[in-house]
């Protein structure tokens, strides 16, 4: 095509098309990870309240740092450090631990490993003994039995935001409710199904 020019464009032109994409790719983020978000922060301080307040602060700073979050290695895995800190911040402000173990909602993942280990798990004789234990579990292997069994996310998606492989996130799940089992008094050699 001899005949064809671009069209001419300001200077203007592309930055608000740059800024038009970063705000498209924010609010997509956004509502990908708003609900799982907001649960792992209520987990976390106990008050539905105190976790609109820490995600809200987190998608603040990260809409701050959008430009730089791109950047990374893993946007995921950026983003959750930022909720992260904001929920440890929190909680330092506060001077209260996490509230994984009185948290309604957290009732949750014991269905979910009931079900996966139903076995294993069928003999607690409480559900507060189980949430203390993920509580102490260290804070990867936690982190990932909550993001699997109570927020919901799959697999792909906690490697994502840990940044790590899936095999890593099965490991951390395996080696997880190994600690569980042992700190709960349960036989951890039933065959895998069961």
């Amino acid at each position: 095509m001899s005949g064809y020019s671009a069209p001419r464009t300001t200077g203007a032109e592309p930055e608000r098309e740059s800024s038009r994409h970063l705000s498209l790719t924010f609010e997509a983020f956004h509502s990908t990870h708003a609900r799982k978000w907001l649960t792992y922060a209520y987990l976390h301080t106990g008050s539905q309240a105190a976790a609109a307040d820490v995600t809200r602060a987190a998608y603040r700073q990260l809409a701050a740092l959008w430009p730089h979050a791109l950047r990374q290695a893993s946007v995921e895995a950026y983003a959750w450090s930022v909720l992260k800190e904001r929920v440890v911040e929190w909680l330092y402000d506060h001077q209260q631990p996490t509230a994984l173990t009185e948290t309604a909602a957290f009732a949750v993942v014991t269905q979910a490993l009931l079900r996966e280990c139903q076995q294993q798990f069928a003999l607690l004789e409480s559900q507060l003994g189980l949430y203390a234990a993920i509580a102490r579990l260290p804070e990867r292997q936690c982190d990932v039995i909550v993001l699997r069994h109570v927020i919901g996310y799959s697999d792909a998606q906690i490697g994502a935001l840990l940044g790590v492989d899936e095999v890593t996130v099965r490991s951390h799940a395996s080696r997880g409710k190994r600690k569980l089992a042992a700190a709960l008094g349960m036989d951890q050699g039933s065959p895998r199904g069961n």
